[in-house]
Parts: C-alpha cells; sequence; structure tokens
C-alpha cells in the first residue's frame, strides 16, 4: 500500500520559510566542535568593532603598513597599531616586515569571504 503524504497547510509567514515540525522527518543530531565554535566567536568579537573592520576592508583590497592605514583612516598611528594586534591575535590578519615598515593583509580566503558578504548583507536594502 502507498504511503499518502499530505502537504502541511499553507500560511503565509514573515519569511515564507518552510515550517519544521517534529515528526515531519528524522533528524540527524547536528555536529559541531566546541573549540571551533569558541574560537569562531572569538573572531566574530573581532570583527564586531566598527573600526576594526574598516581596516579589514581596506586590507581587503590590498596590503597596507601601519602608517598608510592610519594616514586613510585619520586616526593616531598607536590605535591603528593597537587593533591590528588584535586582529592579529585572532590570526584574522597576517604581518610581514619590509625594511623599517610592517605590512597588513587578510590572513586567507575565509576571513575575506567573511568580510565581504557581511559588508554586502548590511548594505543589502531590507
Amino acid at each position: 500500500m502507498a504511503e499518502t503524504r499530505t502537504q502541511p497547510s499553507s500560511t503565509p509567514s514573515d519569511d515564507d520559510s518552510p515550517s519544521c515540525r517534529s515528526g515531519d522527518h528524522e533528524h540527524q543530531p547536528l555536529r559541531f566542535d566546541d573549540s571551533a565554535c569558541e574560537r569562531a566567536a572569538a573572531i566574530f568579537r573581532a570583527l564586531g568593532d566598527p573600526q576594526r573592520l574598516r581596516l579589514l576592508i581596506m586590507l581587503e583590497a590590498r596590503s597596507c603598513c601601519v602608517s598608510e592605514l592610519a594616514e586613510v583612516l585619520q586616526e593616531p598611528l598607536p590605535a591603528v597599531s593597537q587593533r591590528l594586534r588584535v586582529l592579529k591575535t585572532e590570526r584574522i590578519v597576517r604581518s610581514r616586515r619590509e625594511g623599517k615598515h610592517v605590512f597588513y593583509n587578510l590572513a586567507d580566503a575565509h576571513i575575506s569571504r567573511l568580510v565581504t558578504n557581511g559588508v554586502m548583507h548590511a548594505m543589502e536594502d531590507s
């Protein structure tokens, strides 16, 4: 005998997402790593400051030295250095020395996508 499934009644919702009710389907347990969640939360905290985010947007385009970042952002060098230190501690940016200048760039493509997607999402019309 063929199993007959009925469609749940369609009621408009704010986001038009399908509803999930207990018993509708089998649930697989979510798998996540506690230490990875802690690490990700630390990254999001570091990204949560608008001035640090501005630095990252600049570094998305190209590597910059601290003095260049400070000049463009019109901020004191020590303030920019402190923000970069936070970002470097969380492995969001990397640094390299060339002579007496230290250049910073985004750590990897994951960070680049995270910053780009966050800013693009923020710019979308509601």
